[in-house]
């Protein structure tokens, strides 16, 4: 269905209202199921820092994926088209082109300091050396790391790594799915690259998750100690295969077989970090101005009574378009500015830049279709229920309309040649 809405809903000015601009930090699982996390009825699996985060949020209990794979996804974020728009189809084929205008672009055009953080997967991050599925002289063409997309700083992978000792596997081990950490190693064969273009070699032992945070935290303690707002994305690798995890995670699993045990562990490994970040916002005195979203990118990995990760009670898995494969957690976080509650109205990760553009006044400069729509009307419901609770069960059909049946087409400044910019 085509989608229109106007670029300043009025309904919205008293929500945007005296807001400071906010901080801005997006956060993404790999392959974590829908039913993956307490805050969606996992009774095993031990994530106390999201469950805590989602009673401070709007969760979403219909949050779709853009794809039922990784990198159409990923773009989609930064982008807020579809995967067939800027060309990226399935995982490890295409990249992110030069003539689209990303997330991190228009954000440092009104002030914003840039990072990213963990898995990349839409373009090679090195021209010469041969790592990962696709880097080095082989895959050229399809050069295209976070920097050269509007990221100032950088931490990130190409491709998926093991959730334990990324860098590294057990010389003996030939398994896909997991293993146990080991003293003798051989490289993984996957490497992380800075924003100047070099492999990074310290602090890549233990869990992946805290060794991609101990790089998110010192780049948003420098922001805020600048008084610059930041974008920050992290986009974890747990719990993509392979999935290892430390001792004392996988002793939380003990009586479960091995491979649930590494999957499970992983995600509370990663639940932590979650809880890190959200416990360095307050300490920084941050937390009420910056606006934190969680979600996967596209359902779990393998069959069902095979592979650990769930779907909950939805139907299909990663790489179906049934609603197991691409419905998947979803949480935005605003403390200063959204009340928390559920909503069952909807939204996908082409929302994001939409919604980001009316949240920051951005104005519509081309006529680039977007595909995605401003998720602020919902918001803005979310907060007049919390007031009225005996009066507001459903969205007025002026918040309903606008949120559910529209589309968002403004895009805002680039550095990147506008007459060079696709338009399909």
């Amino acid at each position: 269905m085509i989608r229109r809405i106007l670029f300043a809903l009025i309904c919205a000015v008293p929500f945007l209202a005296a807001a400071a601009t906010p901080n801005i930090i997006l956060v993404m699982c790999d392959d974590l199921g829908w039913g993956d996390v307490g805050f969606n009825g996992n009774k095993i699996i031990r994530t106390p820092h999201l469950d805590a985060m989602a009673k401070n949020s709007l969760r979403f209990e219909r949050f779709y994926a853009a794809a039922p794979v990784c990198s159409p996804t990923r773009g989609s974020c930064i982008t807020g088209r579809h995967p067939y728009r800027y060309g990226v189809y399935f995982a490890n084929t295409g990249h992110m082109k030069t003539e689209e205008l990303t997330l991190a672009e228009l954000l440092k055009e009104h002030g914003y300091a840039t990072g990213h953080f963990g898995k990349w997967h839409l373009g090679t991050l090195t021209k010469t050396e041969t790592e990962a599925n696709r880097g080095g002289p082989r895959g050229i063409k399809n050069f295209s790391p976070p920097q050269v997309n509007g990221f100032d700083v950088c931490f990130s992978t190409e491709s998926k790594v093991p959730t334990w000792d990324p860098m590294l596997r057990p010389k003996t081990s030939k398994s896909r799915t997991w293993w146990d950490p080991a003293k003798d190693n051989v490289p993984y064969g996957t490497a992380y690259w800075n924003e100047k273009g070099a492999r990074v070699t310290e602090n890549l032992r233990g869990d992946n998750s805290r060794v991609i945070m101990d790089r998110a935290i010192p780049f948003i303690r420098a922001a805020a100690k600048k008084e610059q707002p930041f974008f920050t994305i992290v986009w974890f690798h747990a719990p993509h295969l392979p999935v290892v995890a430390g001792p004392e995670y996988t002793k939380l699993y003990a009586k479960h077989e091995k491979f649930a045990q590494h999957y499970y562990g992983c995600i509370t490994a990663l639940d932590e970090q979650v809880g890190r970040l959200r416990k360095e916002l307050r300490t920084l005195g941050i937390a009420d101005n910056t606006l934190v979203t969680f979600c996967s990118d596209n359902g779990p990995e393998g069959q069902s009574g095979k592979n650990p990760g769930s779907a909950g009670h939805l139907s299909g898995r990663k790489r179906s378009l049934l609603e197991g494969g691409i419905r998947v957690p979803g949480l935005i976080e605003w403390p200063a500015k959204i009340k928390p509650g559920t909503t069952d109205i909807p939204a996908v990760t082409s929302d994001y830049l939409p919604t980001i553009l009316e949240i920051i006044g951005a104005e519509q400069t081309d006529k680039r279709p977007l595909d995605g729509i401003s998720l602020l009307p919902i918001y803005q419901w979310q907060n007049e229920r919390a007031r009225q609770p005996h009066r507001l069960f459903n969205p007025p059909a002026k918040w309903r309309s606008s949120a559910t049946a529209t589309k968002f087409t403004a895009v805002a400044v680039g550095k990147k040649n506008r007459n060079s910019r696709s338009q399909n």
